[in-house]
């Protein structure tokens, strides 16, 4: 899933994100309730209806939003107090009011409040978080029973007709870099029973290699026949062993945030288009990537409008490195009709 924080992916408009075969995007609780604030996404129909994108959405809750404001937040069992980051205002999130944001926003996959540990933390410590994400995991799914139909785009009439169109709320496993409590919290967030999973709580500062080792921990705990999401992972090499393991959805904002400062993916590796040496490079981008910037123009111009300071530059890095990962996941899921993902490595 790209990221498009603010009902946006930066510098990328709608229709060529539909061009690029986009299935879904991920938008940002915490930064949509601040701005433009649920209220007016709601009488505007929904993010959705909003920003103009008839394919699904997936909203994060805002906990890991929170989380970064460490020197701006107060946590206790009943929520997280915190100071926007845009005005110094106060406010308070709580496993229900969070979910209530996130129902009124109306995307089609909500994620449950949770506390994302950070890293390094004792395992007392990441116990105690883990338990309070479960508690705020229950709070958030009876409130979500008690109040799903309240989107802004819910149909009374259809409801009645007997084929209500819900949310689906998402359940966050935890438990920080130890792989028993992510066992546990994974079994005991399954007992909650959500319509999808999620693995929360990464790229939080651990070595990579932790990372995987957690996913590797978590995922074979949770339903095969339900959605299994890691949040924000990965490279494109990642998230193909990702999948690998089992697991169903991905998002980071490595591709587009790594366009803005010159970093590209590439099927040769990785290119830094700041180089020098590509200053007369007549050559495209990738000679095996099908997208427009790769079919249309050199190095030496990508190289030439990031040195310019273009913002041209940073709207083709990103068009390219949003194409390079949508048909990573393409060959992944080609492979995986054909039978032949399992079996070879060479066949992504």
């Amino acid at each position: 899933m790209p990221v498009g924080t603010v009902a946006s992916v930066k510098g990328v408009p709608q229709d060529v994100l539909e061009e690029l075969g986009v299935q879904i995007l991920l938008n940002n609780t915490y930064h949509l309730y601040l701005r433009p604030g649920v209220d007016t996404v709601r009488k505007l129909g929904g993010v959705q209806k909003f920003m103009s994108w008839n394919k699904p959405i997936l909203t994060d809750s805002g906990g890991f939003q929170v989380f970064s404001l460490s020197e701006l937040r107060k946590i206790n069992e009943d929520g997280v107090q915190f100071r926007s980051h845009l005005d110094g205002s106060l406010h308070f999130f709580s496993p229900e009011n969070s979910i209530a944001a996130e129902i009124g926003l109306g995307a089609d996959i909500i994620m449950a409040f949770d506390e994302c540990t950070e890293f390094p933390a004792e395992h007392e410590r990441t116990r105690k978080s883990m338990e309070m994400t479960l508690r705020w995991a229950r709070r958030s799914r009876d409130y979500w029973h008690a109040h799903k139909h309240e989107t802004p785009w819910y149909d009374e009439k259809t409801r009645q007709m007997g084929s209500p169109q819900y949310q689906a709320l998402f359940g966050i496993v935890q438990g920080g870099m130890y792989a028993d409590l992510r066992r546990e919290s994974a079994e005991r967030t399954v007992e909650i029973d959500f319509p999808g999973y999620a693995i929360g709580g990464l790229s939080v500062g651990e070595p990579r290699e932790k990372t995987w080792e957690m996913v590797e921990a978590t995922i074979p705990l949770l339903p095969k026949d339900k959605p299994r999401y890691v949040m924000g992972v990965g490279t494109p090499e990642e998230i193909v062993e990702y999948v690998r393991l089992g697991v169903d959805m991905m998002d980071c904002v490595l591709p587009t945030r790594a366009a803005r400062h010159g970093l590209l993916f590439t099927s040769e590796g990785k290119v830094n288009i700041k180089n020098a040496r590509h200053a007369r490079d007549e050559a495209p981008l990738d000679p095996k990537c099908g997208c427009k910037v790769c079919a249309r123009y050199s190095r030496a111009y990508l190289r030439h409008l990031y040195a310019a300071n273009e913002v041209l530059a940073q709207v083709l890095n990103t068009v390219h490195n949003l194409a390079y990962y949508l048909d990573t996941m393409r060959r992944v899921r080609q492979a995986i009709q054909l039978g032949e993902f399992a079996s070879s490595r060479s066949a992504v």
